[in-house]
């Protein structure tokens, strides 16, 4: 076990669920059930095989003799053969008519497409389970004030609730995003050599009908009701491309999420889940690194460059068909759904365990208000006389002078230098009654709950649990 490579997406990153669903098990599994629906249909159709025969390939679905398999590969040089091969070995009275009419795409893209779309449906879970630890979130702490960044530079106030709703808005981007994909997937069918259907326009004597019956059919068994209007051998290969379009755009705002929330740990404003005994650093104990949140964001780079594979090799196949993708597929696309899970479940955890940090922010806050609330301290000092170019310009003055002053290391003294300006007209005192940072959010509150009352109807009966290993 420990003398060959192993992908750490297998090894540590990945849930249960989504190893197990691009399994050489799974895998070879759907392909059986593939063929047992085109027999099926074949023989509904009137073609020359039994329902015994039927029965028999349902039977042995499951009793995949690999090894017979990879055997016979080495002969034959061929993945599927090698496996039509084993499956006539376990239903010997149908070994004759596996796969009756079908080229390998049949079994190879449509099961490709069945396990995409079981990916993208768990992968929906998992980030509706993000949106509901967030919206949480962001009700609980939608009028906390907390200092605004622009450019990462102290700004105006928000809450920290109103910040998570930019994380969620750009996560239910990626809930639109992933929906139309699902909702516009399409099957390949069993289309032939060159997506002509003409072997079977010769097995059914050119009855157009039951080739689209058939076909009809076999969608429908696997949960499709609809095929690609037009197709070579392969489906179009543009689908890859849209589906690692999806999940990096997930890896896109999980990163977005993640740098944020290893920014806000580095004021001690917020931080990432940590747990009794969880060591920070090898050298330095009392440390407490980000490590989820940098491992999401590490992840996530490598999707987001995964994606460039789809694009690359859908723009290069030629004709109605070439090979160069089997390769490249084989490892770009589960690699993609494997990172996507694995970042969900990352953010799921990280989102479900933040820790605010009330009187660090709410200190945050202090320091900078005597600079945030100046356009109201000067609206006061107007209305007791004050002129307001005047006034303007002593704010700028005191203002360049207390940041200095902080730039050494000295408290901000804004308030005492403006108190101490007779054009002001207010003592210390008086100005410091108009500093409640509460005044200073805006519309923060009310935005929150407007957007969640949006998005709760998607989020009922979501699930945000964070998995089955440690992380």
């Amino acid at each position: 076990m420990y003398e060959k490579y192993e992908s750490p997406l297998s090894s540590r990153y990945a849930s249960d669920y989504m190893l197990h669903l691009f399994s050489q098990e799974k895998r070879i599994q759907t392909w059986r059930k593939l063929w047992v629906a085109l027999a099926r249909a074949e023989n509904e159709l009137g073609l020359p095989i039994t329902a015994e025969q039927v029965a028999e390939l349902e039977a042995h679905v499951d009793d995949i003799d690999f090894d017979c398999a990879a055997q016979r590969e080495k002969e034959v040089r061929h993945d599927v053969m090698a496996h039509v091969y084993a499956y006539g070995k376990a239903a010997p009275s149908a070994a004759g008519i596996i796969h009756l009419g079908a080229t390998s795409c049949y079994v190879t893209d449509n099961g490709d497409l069945i396990l995409y779309r079981d990916g993208l449906r768990y992968l929906r879970g998992e980030l509706l389970g993000v949106l509901k630890n967030l919206a949480a979130f962001a009700d609980e702490y939608k009028a906390m004030p907390t200092l605004g960044y622009t450019h990462y530079q102290p700004a105006q106030l928000v809450t920290v609730g109103k910040r998570a709703t930019l994380w969620m808005q750009d996560f239910f981007f990626d809930l639109e995003e992933l929906d139309f994909v699902l909702d516009h997937m399409k099957f390949l069918g069993c289309r032939g050599t060159t997506g002509t259907e003409a072997s079977f326009m010769d097995l059914f004597d050119g009855d157009t009908a039951k080739i689209d019956e058939m076909n009809r059919q076999i969608s429908a068994e696997f949960g499709f009701d609809r095929c690609f209007d037009v197709c070579g051998q392969t489906y179009p290969r543009k689908v890859d491309s849209r589906i690692l379009n999806c999940l990096s755009s997930i890896a896109q705002s999980a990163y977005r999420m993640a740098n944020d929330i290893r920014l806000l740990q580095h004021d001690c404003q917020i931080e990432e889940p940590f747990e009794k005994n969880q060591i920070g650093s090898s050298a330095m104990a009392y440390k407490r690194n980000p490590m989820r949140s940098e491992r999401l964001c590490s992840l996530a780079r490598y999707l987001m460059a995964d994606a460039m594979n789809a694009h690359m090799t859908a723009s290069v196949q030629w004709m109605e068909r070439t090979l160069d993708d089997s390769a490249n597929r084989r490892i770009s696309m589960p690699e993609g759904f494997l990172c996507a899970d694995a970042i969900l479940r990352l953010a799921n955890n990280v989102t479900g365990g933040l820790v605010v940090n009330e009187k660090v922010i709410d200190k945050t806050v202090r320091v900078y208000l005597p600079f945030i609330a100046t356009e109201n301290l000067m609206m006061e000092a107007v209305k007791r006389g004050g002129d307001r170019q005047e006034l303007h310009e002593i704010i700028r003055r005191c203002s360049h002078a207390a940041t200095a002053r902080m730039k050494e290391g000295e408290a901000c003294d804004l308030l005492h230098r403006l108190a101490a300006e007779p054009a002001f007209g207010m003592t210390e005192e008086e100005l410091s009654t108009l500093l409640h940072p509460e005044d200073y959010i805006g519309r923060c509150p009310e935005q929150v709950d407007a957007f969640l009352a949006k998005v709760r109807p998607l989020l009922e009966g979501a699930s945000a649990a964070s998995g089955d290993i440690e992380l």
